[in-house]
């Protein structure tokens, strides 16, 4: 599928250890499956875990099925072509959003590289999308998920919708994960769109 020059035709992946880690992966498939290219998913440590609790999937396994899509890195692999601005891509995506990976970006501590790629596409002025699984949420979380509206970020809250009539997980799974796409500028048909009553 050829894109459009002028939109969002290469993108980043960050998943982190928010619960959700099955969204990011079905939002990896769906760039992917829209002929986005994928420079790069970062996988942090707490994702890993998340993923073996929630998923019953070792880190290997992980790596090994996102290592289809595109190039796959650690959150600590500051030699990763993502831990430059010389070298980023169009748009990305954070997905799921943990409260710790929303704090440094929002505040400009680059520990890790997924913070770090998310500081780059600010700096640069391209789309980042945040995508927070988390609540309740209190005045912190609240002001760092300001933060970063006010520096640019999109925010995309990973909240469950009825209007599609969702009858599996996977229909709840691909919903968010088409949002998310929305956001990021690349048609999908991952859910039943609002159509009235």
């Amino acid at each position: 599928m050829q894109r459009d020059p002028r939109g969002v035709n290469s993108v980043a992946i960050a998943i982190t250890g928010a619960s959700g880690v099955r969204i990011g992966v079905e939002v990896v498939r769906a760039l992917s499956e829209a002929g986005v290219e994928i420079k790069g998913i970062i996988i942090s440590r707490g994702a890993y875990a998340v993923a073996k609790y929630e998923e019953e999937i070792e880190a290997e396994e992980l790596r090994r099925q996102l290592s289809e899509f595109g190039p796959v890195y650690s959150d600590d692999d500051f030699s990763s072509p993502l831990a430059s601005s010389s070298n980023q891509p169009d748009a990305m995506a954070v997905v799921p959003a943990s409260m710790k990976t929303i704090a440094g970006i929002a505040n400009g501590y680059s520990d890790n590289l997924v913070v770090r790629a998310a500081l780059s596409i600010l700096r640069l002025g391209r789309r980042l999308v945040v995508a927070p699984r988390e609540t309740p949420m209190g005045v912190i979380e609240l002001e760092n998920l300001v933060r970063l509206a006010r520096a640019g970020a999109l925010i995309v809250p990973l909240c469950v919708a009825y209007y599609h009539k969702p009858r599996t997980i996977d229909d709840i799974t691909r919903f968010l994960a088409g949002k998310v796409l929305d956001v990021l500028g690349i048609e999908n048909s991952l859910y039943k769109r609002w159509s009235g009553v």
